[in-house]
């Protein structure tokens, strides 16, 4: 196909899914399924307009889901807005720490006494699907900032955490298959890529986001300018949280999903110190409403004035922007998902896929939230939604730039992809029969 027919096509595509978004959400599926159905019409199983392989290193795929979740994560911060003393984020520290630790046990040994594979390739692939997806999620993460459902926070902090507190044991497993057996080098990667860098890149992401966040929205407050492109302002800390970190040799995925977070701490630090008029301070759940809420349909300059009005207009921008972005890398990342199913998917990975989702992960989940403020009905949920995803795929990318190669590296793309693709199906078919039902508890 040439270029313009490939812009025709995704003209048709997107046409398709604006104006049949009211149907699609009555079906029991996602848009990620039919993202992912389109690219396996369009691969070499389907037309054959489409080939690529994961077999070997792929700097543009790299780099394409380097971005992406970057991006995603940020937003997904973004929505965040309790603050850290309130008990709902007990439940995201606990799923992305000890939580996704058991996870990489559970495929580790998994892929190791079932399938044959050496401890160091096993641990390597185990770490690469240990992530959630704050893309893919949609259905059951934090949608609205004012949304206080603990499993909806559970899920949306917890992929925001473990795309970046997974990354040190890719890494591990990556020295691991480089050394061959465990040594010396143990404690040089334990001191900095885990002592060191998660702690300061969430700390770096979280100061520029806060910082950054507050700069912006008292500028807007004072010059009462409609026209700033708040948008840019998003980009630049998404782009300067992660480099900043990366520089400083911390997780950019921890600092970018800190900095979604800091912003949204800035909104609510200014919206409490100076809340909008119009709103009652009497009753505690609606006394700091999201800023965003207090925003007028046409706002003007002097709508302006009050502080909280221009930190709605800052984050309302920011957020509208990174819906659009995380959407059209969806269609973009799961598209080549689904193009890459002709030459990755296979039995193992389904057992792998069939066993991770319905064994270890509920497992997992239900050990870490031990004595955690959630319900047993919460905590079933949580355990079912740990959506796979473009995390995966940014670490397979990664893991197959780093040393990972040979027939491990085919074998690992085998069990990634056909993971992601069965947790896209699973979810998004379970998502429309289970939510609905779903009794919820609130944060507070």
């Amino acid at each position: 196909m040439t270029h313009l027919q490939w812009m025709a096509a995704a003209g048709g595509l997107f046409l398709t899914m604006a104006l049949s978004s009211a149907l699609v959400r009555r079906l029991p599926l996602t848009t990620a399924m039919i993202y992912l159905g389109i690219g396996v019409a369009v691969g070499p199983a389907g037309l054959g307009a489409l080939a690529i392989d994961l077999d070997g290193p792929t700097p543009w795929f790299l780099q394409l889901t380097e971005f992406a979740v970057i991006a995603s994560l940020f937003v997904g911060g973004l929505k965040l807005r309790l603050p850290f003393t309130e008990p709902a984020w007990q439940a995201p520290w606990r799923l992305a720490g000890p939580g996704m630790l058991l996870t990489i046990a559970g495929v580790a040994a998994l892929l190791h006494l079932v399938g044959g594979w050496t401890w160091p390739v096993a641990m390597t692939a185990a770490a690469i699907l240990a992530p959630t997806d704050p893309v893919l999620a949609g259905a059951v993460t934090v949608s609205e900032a004012d949304d206080r459902d603990r499993m909806r926070y559970a899920l949306s902090g917890e992929a925001g955490l473990n795309d970046g507190t997974a990354f040190p044991f890719v890494v591990f497993g990556l020295l691991w298959l480089q050394a061959d057996h465990l040594g010396a080098w143990v404690g040089p990667w334990a001191l900095s890529r885990l002592l060191w860098a998660v702690p300061a890149g969430l700390a770096v992401g979280y100061v520029l986001g806060r910082g950054i966040g507050r700069l912006g929205i008292q500028l807007r407050h004072w010059q009462r300018d409609l026209r700033a492109p708040s948008d840019l302002l998003g980009l630049a800390l998404i782009l300067l949280s992660y480099t900043a970190a990366e520089g400083l040799h911390a997780w950019g995925f921890l600092a970018a999903f800190a900095a979604g977070v800091g912003m949204r701490h800035a909104e609510r630090g200014v919206v409490r110190d100076d809340p909008h008029p119009d709103h009652d301070e009497g009753d505690p759940e609606v006394a700091h409403p999201p800023a965003e809420d207090v925003v007028p349909d046409q706002p003007s300059e002097h709508d302006l004035a009050h502080p909280a009005v221009a930190a709605g207009v800052v984050v309302g921008e920011t957020l509208t922007f990174g819906d659009t972005l995380e959407r059209l890398l969806e269609v973009v990342l799961v598209v080549l998902v689904g193009v890459l199913l002709a030459s990755h998917a296979d039995a193992f990975g389904l057992l792998v896929a069939v066993v991770l989702i319905v064994v270890v992960r509920p497992i997992a989940v239900r050990l870490a939230l031990i004595g955690a403020p959630t319900s047993a009905a919460q905590g079933r949920l949580i355990g079912w939604f740990g959506i796979r995803g473009i995390g995966s795929l940014y670490y397979l990318a990664y893991a197959l730039e780093h040393g990972l190669g040979g027939q491990a590296a085919y074998a690992v793309s085998n069990i990634v992809v056909t993971t992601v693709a069965t947790s896209i199906v699973a979810h998004g078919v379970s998502a429309h029969f289970l939510l609905p039902a779903a009794g919820s508890q609130t944060a507070s």
